[in-house]
């Protein structure tokens, strides 16, 4: 008989098939996804996955739509801003030239 596979979580289904660096992967994803996420609008980590890219919180009802297999984080002005600086250096305005 086969011996079973301890700390690979739910992937022990795949047995010996499609190798040791996929199914790590995988398993990595599917507990990122299964655990509770903190929701972008109460803050209570109460939100589960629906669907591919579709959350419904369970404390406030809101049903939303991010990331495939994790909510994120909700980033503010200033965040969004100096991403959008640090991707598109053009933008920065240079103090001599006014």
């Amino acid at each position: 008989m086969v011996e079973t596979v301890k700390g690979m979580g739910s992937v022990k289904r795949f047995g010996t098939r499609y190798g040791r660096t996929t199914k790590y992967k995988l398993a990595k994803i599917e507990v990122e996804q299964r655990k509770k996420q903190d929701c972008p609008y109460c803050g209570k980590a109460k939100v589960r996955r629906v669907s591919y890219g579709i959350w419904n919180c369970q404390k406030c009802h809101n049903t939303f739509t991010a990331r495939a297999y994790n909510v994120g984080k909700k980033l503010t002005l200033q965040e969004r801003a100096s991403q959008l600086v640090a991707e598109a250096p053009e933008i920065r305005t240079i103090e001599g030239e006014e």
